[in-house]
């Protein structure tokens, strides 16, 4: 049974966890034939653990409808332990694993495993490390997602894609964080 894909382009979204208080720096800094490396850099004006837990947490508050499959982000959730599923509940009792967690650090590290969106039909995979390091005025939270694997079509199109959503999602969360509003 065909599923109706709604994500626009790798939802990675939750992972820029904050990058928005400051000027957002989110780059692709490489694009191969077999992979790609997204990283970005910002600060929110929240303590670690806040929007860690906004992460982790409170994920389907702040995320975007148009990056789910259900078209609810309050369907989704993130299971913070290693092993963990960053998962989504579907209609008819149906979910999607969007990643799986191999470090939970609360207030300093989430890393998970998964190719997102779009790249979960591809035979990739990614591995996204976010790092939450207190500021004097809050939080630099720092990403990196790193994809590797085969697509016939090449990164160069998809590197982007994955950057615009990123800062997209980052907003919303900085937003989220700073307001209780995405």
């Amino acid at each position: 049974m065909a599923m109706k894909h709604r994500i626009t382009a790798v939802s990675l979204s939750f992972l820029l966890a904050a990058a928005l208080s400051s000027p957002l720096r989110a780059d692709v800094m490489d694009v191969s034939a077999t992979g790609f490396t997204v990283k970005a850099a910002a600060d929110v004006a929240a303590p670690p653990a806040k929007v860690y837990d906004a992460v982790v947490g409170r994920v389907g508050s702040w995320w975007a409808a148009s990056h789910t499959w259900s078209g609810t982000p309050q369907n989704m959730s993130i299971d913070g332990r290693a092993g963990g599923c960053f998962c989504e509940k579907l209609d008819g009792g149906g979910s999607v694993q969007h990643m799986t967690v191999l470090l939970a650090e609360p207030g300093k590290t989430l890393r998970m495993s998964g190719g997102l969106g779009p790249l979960q039909e591809m035979p990739v995979t990614g591995v996204l490390t976010l790092t939450f390091a207190g500021t004097p005025d809050g939080t630099r939270v720092e990403q990196t997602y790193v994809v590797g694997g085969y697509t016939r079509d090449g990164f160069a199109k998809l590197a982007p894609l994955v950057d615009q959503v990123l800062a997209e999602q980052a907003k919303r969360l900085r937003a989220f964080v700073e307001t209780g509003k995405p």
